[in-house]
């Protein structure tokens, strides 16, 4: 067989065969005077399991292992870690019906806020920052977009626990984004970052002394920030696990 023919008998297209060559899951077979490749029943069988494997999820990497355990064993273990893996996801997904179904519900019921869908946790804790002090604030709308962020990448253990300590933070809030507004401008070492730093502080809990990482969230977050505010915010963070060291 041609490698046309192999990847048709088998379902796959000749550019994945030609790639599994690559990635040395499928051998090089003999080639005719010609140069085209002879594929026989043996690379027909084989391509057919590495056709199977992916199809359950399997990357390629781990197709390799698995093939290379002629007995099978292998095969077993990684099958029923995939099988585990696929009840991780399918709890993941019924949770997140469930959680689906109640935010329809009050969408339907006309009960969803201008910052929902969100968590009821997030709810109170943004009903409690309330908009006294704060409309208009730059600053406050950028938290209020960072912990509607959060209520949906964050793990519901870990939301419910932050969600409780920043309420703590709530009613100092408006003097706090009065602060860091006025820094929108400012440059990094300018002495008002210091200032703002250790008033955010003073009212953030003990709970929240973490070292932020630069990617991914904290990117995020603070790729949103002017460069004084966000020396500010992590000024603050810093003097936060000072305290609690």
């Amino acid at each position: 067989m041609r490698i046309g023919e192999i990847a048709a008998l088998v379902g796959v297209t000749p550019r994945a065969v030609r790639h599994y060559h690559r990635m040395g899951l499928l051998p090089e077979p003999a080639r005719r005077a010609n140069g085209y490749r002879e594929y026989g029943v043996r690379d027909a069988v084989l391509l057919a399991r590495i056709r199977r494997l992916t199809e359950l999820g399997l990357g390629l990497d781990e197709v390799g292992d698995v093939i290379a355990d002629d007995e099978g064993r292998e095969l077993v273990e990684v099958l029923e870690e995939l099988d585990a893996d696929l009840g991780r996801q399918e709890r993941v997904i019924r949770e997140r019906r469930e959680r689906l179904a109640e935010l329809l519900g009050q969408a339907r019921e006309g009960r969803l806020g201008a910052d929902g869908p969100v968590s009821p946790q997030l709810a109170g804790l943004l009903a409690d920052l309330g908009d006294g002090g704060v409309a208009g604030s730059p600053m406050a709308a950028k938290d209020r977009e960072i912990l509607t962020l959060l209520d949906t990448v964050v793990p519901e253990e870990e939301r419910d626990r932050f969600m409780e300590l920043m309420r703590g933070a709530a009613a100092h809030a408006p003097a706090l984004y009065a602060r860091l507004d006025a820094l929108a401008d400012a440059k990094p070492d300018d002495p008002r970052v210091a200032e703002a730093a250790a008033a955010l502080a003073r009212v953030l809990p003990d709970g929240l002394a973490v070292e932020v990482p630069d990617g991914g969230l904290a990117e995020t977050f603070f790729g949103d920030l002017a460069p004084a505010q966000a020396a500010a915010v992590r000024q603050a963070l810093r003097l936060v696990a000072e305290r609690g060291a």
